[in-house]
């Protein structure tokens, strides 16, 4: 059996985990919202429509903001169509995903669903057919008292008190030649620059983010964020990344060392936002969003040839991919990867929350169920908060075709102080057992909470026919000897074990 050692020291730290790295997305893109989180006339929906059972998997799986309109449906929505008595509320031609928006569900519907679910919302602004005075007033109408035409309106719609609204994103992957309204970076740039600057005339207090490069293997990556950023670094807070993995086929080995690009990408980024801040002479530290993130099993020319066959539906069902336990390896190990750059990451969509790309299932007028993404997300959002510490790993690696050493066991470690807790997250990326050996320098451990292990005999299982296929499971094989503990890990396996210390 192989074997990997692991040190932890409580004096290297990385960096501060913000509790929105656990956050998710959800847009007007086929079932996401309409009988995904909105469903009136479905047997659990409240008074409002919202639909109780969806809204108790996103309190259980730990969800603490969620970014909305979209997406590519927000770079041609109009906010105001979706304010107002619903019954005067337009139907429009939906151009990004080809369907018809009723317009039913929108900016107040919304906020009432996150405050029942005790979400932060994160809303995005149409910078692709709109601009400066569409984002200005949709600001205005959520986040002003009262007084103005905009804060009134708000007002005469039954919502009294002011949002208070205090992350927004400028536009969503303008440098993609899909996005209705796509730029070049420096006609974004511009744009963004007088948007924000126009924005925090309202309230400075608002937090922006500025779009970043819409996946690691786009032409204009990483110049999209140098040319950008010269224009808004001075006015945004964060620079979005999104990021989406596929390529199953390519095999095991391949498509689980994606993470390494992950890993590539966000360090990249990084350096671009440091150089501009040299090169401005800047004392302000600019942070990530990657408020788009997840893994796409169903290869894009799909979904367009879903999308053409029959246009113009009311929230067709789309793209409602499966996730295997495969799939849900490399998921877990991306949240991972933001974790250990915690102190850069502040913000993090996982994409969708229902139905596409999902982590929660629904079926109109029937249940709702999870597939194993769920899983670690939800174990993370609850165990990994506090400080990212910094772990030296010795693990046997791989060579496949996109990097020539792959460690087979990926880590990260968090200290949480409140509870005096140690939480290590681990992947075996490996078809076989690996046997841990675990060193902590600096505390004194007590006692083993649990070790938590997912994963399946067959790795293309799936939660869809029997929806408790996957789950995590107890372990009871941690050896613990003064400082020092020592297990063995699932082959293809996503493990958690929380030390008290």
């Amino acid at each position: 059996m192989k074997k990997a050692n692991i040190i932890i020291n409580k004096d290297f730290k990385s960096g501060e985990i913000d509790k929105r790295i656990y956050s998710s997305f959800v847009e007007h893109m086929g079932r996401v919202i309409y009988s995904g989180i909105y469903e009136p006339g479905h047997p659990k929906a409240d008074e409002d429509g919202f639909r109780q059972d969806v809204m108790e998997k996103v309190k259980a799986m730990g969800v603490t903001g969620i970014r909305y309109p979209g997406g590519n449906f927000v770079s041609c929505y109009d906010w105001r169509d979706g304010v107002g008595p619903v019954q005067q509320r337009p139907k429009r031609l939906e151009l990004a995903w080809r369907s018809v928006e009723t317009n039913e569900f929108g900016t107040n519907e919304f906020m009432k669903w996150a405050g029942k679910v005790n979400v932060e919302p994160i809303f995005a602004l149409n910078l692709g057919t709109k601009g400066i005075e569409n984002a200005v007033s949709f600001v205005e109408y959520c986040n002003i008292a009262e007084g103005t035409w905009y804060s009134d309106l708000r007002k005469e719609h039954g919502v009294k008190d002011p949002y208070g609204i205090k992350t927004w994103c400028l536009g969503n992957e303008m440098d993609g030649d899909w996005q209705i309204g796509h730029k070049t970076a420096d006609e974004y740039g511009r744009l963004a620059e007088e948007t924000a600057k126009a924005i925090k005339l309202i309230d400075p207090d608002i937090e922006l983010i500025a779009c970043g490069s819409s996946k690691s293997d786009m032409d204009t990556y990483p110049e999209w964020e140098a040319i950008t950023l010269k224009h808004t670094y001075d006015y945004v807070d964060y620079i979005a990344l999104h990021q989406y993995y596929g390529g199953q086929e390519k095999g095991t080995g391949s498509f689980l060392s994606q993470a390494l690009d992950m890993e590539k990408y966000i360090r990249t980024v990084i350096s671009v936002c440091d150089y501009v801040k040299a090169e401005k002479r800047s004392s302000k530290e600019l942070y990530i969003s990657l408020d788009e993130w997840g893994i796409w099993a169903t290869p894009d020319n799909e979904v367009s040839e879903e999308i053409n066959r029959a246009p113009w539906r009311v929230a067709p069902g789309l793209n409602e991919q499966i996730y295997t336990m495969e799939d849900t390896l490399l998921f877990a190990d991306m949240l991972m990867v933001m974790l250990k750059y915690a102190d850069r990451i502040k913000i993090a969509c996982q994409s969708l929350l229902t139905n596409i790309s999902a982590a929660i299932m629904t079926e109109k007028n029937g249940d709702v169920w999870v597939q194993p993404i769920y899983y670690p997300f939800s174990y993370m959002s609850k165990h990994g908060r506090g400080v990212v510490l910094q772990s030296i790993v010795d693990s046997p690696a791989y060579q496949c075709e996109l990097f020539t050493k792959v460690p087979y066991i990926d880590t990260v470690a968090v200290y949480n102080e409140d509870v005096k807790e140690l939480i290590y997250f681990q992947m075996n990326r490996m078809e076989e057992s690996i046997e841990i050996t675990c060193e902590i320098q600096g505390f004194k451990p007590e006692h083993i909470i649990e070790h938590v292990a997912l994963w399946s005999e067959d790795k293309k299982m799936t939660n869809y026919v029997n929806h408790n296929a996957i789950q995590p499971v107890q372990m009871e094989d941690v050896v613990l000897c003064e400082r020092i503990f020592s297990y063995e890990i699932k082959p293809l396996s996503w493990n958690m074990i929380r030390v008290k210390v």
